[in-house]
């Protein structure tokens, strides 16, 4: 029934909610990636997907305009995409409150990337902290991890985090123990806001517990490239200002509108009083505008931002295109037989008049379709320790529950929220691999640059690779006698001892 194109600047669908656990190696982030073109292939339809940025949106000409921001070009980077009808779901970008520092030295949480370097900064300060000669104080510094957001993506880092330490970490890099410490700053009152008291109450004592400390009430002002200053209430009521060292810098706190939504709101009248999205109506129609609508973080629809949210709007939108076009296909039937009956005799005018009857029935069923609806099914967290919290939806109320029985539901849960059989038989694997291997504790540097350096230790890293296997024979024959047979000539030439 329709044309349909796809354009966004990832071509593939990522599972946001175990992004987490991308972070510290639990689950690889390719196992929660679907690629775009995979189920495109199955559509009946025509569907047409271009990689590529949509830089602004002009509602009066109906264009969409495109940029290809990839890094290699082809004659034509930047074109226009006419459309009939738009759904705009481009998610928003991370809040940073204006506070001065924060892009430049922080970390953020909401793409496979943001996730991959948080993954190389937890081991680059690992690795550096236990460097010769580091004083003690840098050491704790560089240990120090801190992450600002108390809701479910800030929580289930730090307790991914903590976990990452206590089962691997602390096995490899023992000297590390007594230092590595995690930080999770919160503005309001308490963390999770969206659970209940009694799952709040419990969150806070097993983070006690994992020796995960919590911040809350605490307002960061700005940041540095070493520490963060943050504003909090004492005791007796006054506001102090405090320095708070960090090697890793985790922001968690919320959503902002992305600017092609910014400069759409800005060309339609009734959007002026929106400021954090799109207002829409209860068919998710953007307010002031005709066939466009909007779904997920960049829509104003009077719900939680979540994934959960976006993906009934998705479905919603689904079945009304669906309900809209056999609405045309019934109209146009009933005008073809309408002039029909005009013209034909008696029994054919009766056969006729039967279909338009029964076409109208239809007609009727497919106009009476209801608004959008928002189906609270419940709120999951991760909590470290394998435990996690579960706010579930259950029948007239919420059945409020967290401990490890939680925790294999909350897995479970997941599991059968990802896109695809492949990704769950592969999220599957990576959970198995961690529990019997553990995560995986080496860095990458890919970075060409390092390519000089591995170079000039070429010489040195094979001598010291020698040296140290000569040492290895020396002791081998002094405690057991003849060396069987020297090892040093199997150290190959190239070599080297990093």
């Amino acid at each position: 029934n329709y044309n349909v194109i796809v354009i966004s600047p990832r071509n593939y669908f990522l599972f946001t909610p175990l992004l987490p656990s991308c972070t510290t190696g639990t689950v690889e982030h390719r196992s929660i990636m679907e690629p775009i073109r995979n189920f495109l292939r199955h559509k009946k339809a025509a569907v047409k997907y271009y990689e590529a940025d949509a830089t602004k949106i002009d509602y009066e000409k109906k264009v969409v305009y495109i940029n290809d921001d990839s890094e290699i070009k082809g004659a034509t980077s930047a074109t226009e995409v006419p459309f009939d009808m738009l759904v705009v779901g481009v998610g928003a970008e991370n809040a940073t409150f204006g506070i001065p520092g924060v892009k430049e030295h922080g970390c953020f949480l909401k793409e496979v990337n943001d996730a991959q370097k948080i993954r190389k900064r937890i081991m680059d300060c690992v690795e550096t902290a236990t460097f010769k000669d580091q004083t003690p104080e840098e050491v704790r510094r560089l240990l120090h991890m801190v992450v600002v957001g108390g809701g479910p993506t800030g929580v289930e880092f730090a307790g991914e985090l903590q976990d990452f330490f206590e089962n691997d970490l602390r096995k490899w890099i023992p000297e590390i123990t007594n230092n590595f410490h995690v930080t999770l700053v919160e503005a309001l009152p308490s963390v999770l806001p969206m659970f209940s008291k009694q799952l709040i109450d419990y969150t806070e004592q097993t983070f006690k517990e994992e020796t995960i400390d919590i911040r809350t009430k605490t307002m960061v002002k700005n940041v540095t490239e070493t520490y963060i200053e943050a504003e909090h209430t004492d005791a007796q009521g006054n506001k102090v200002m405090e320095r708070i060292p960090y090697g890793l810098l985790v922001w968690a706190t919320g959503n902002a509108v992305r600017p092609v939504v910014k400069d759409l709101m800005n060309q339609i009248p009734a959007q002026k009083d929106s400021r954090r999205g799109l207002a829409v109506n209860e068919y998710l129609v953007v307010k002031g505008t005709d066939n466009v609508w909007a779904v997920g973080d960049c829509a104003v629809a009077n719900y939680a931002p979540t994934a959960q949210v976006a993906s009934q709007e998705g479905s919603f939108l689904a079945r009304l295109f669906n309900q809209m076009a056999k609405t045309e296909s019934i109209e146009q039937e009933l005008a073809v037989l309408s002039e029909e009956q005009a013209s034909a005799k008696k029994d054919a005018r009766d056969e006729a008049l039967a279909k338009i009857k029964e076409l109208q029935k239809r007609l009727r069923r497919t106009k009476t379709m209801g608004p959008f609806e928002y189906s609270h099914q419940g709120s999951l967290a991760y909590i470290g320790s394998e435990k996690a919290v579960a706010d579930i939806s259950w029948l007239t109320g919420n059945l409020a529950t967290g401990g490890q029985l939680t925790y294999f539901f909350w897995r479970s849960a997941y599991l059968s929220m990802c896109f695809s059989t492949r990704n769950r038989i592969l999220v599957c694997m990576d959970w198995l691999k961690t529990q019997i291997f553990g995560r995986d504790v080496s860095r990458e540097k890919p970075s060409p640059s390092d390519q000089t350096t591995h170079a000039s230790r070429h010489s040195c890293g094979r001598d010291a690779a020698r040296a140290l296997l000569s040492t290895t024979h020396y002791i081998f024959r002094a405690s057991v006698g003849p060396f069987p047979r020297p090892l040093l000539d199997l150290v190959p030439g190239n070599l080297v001892a990093d």
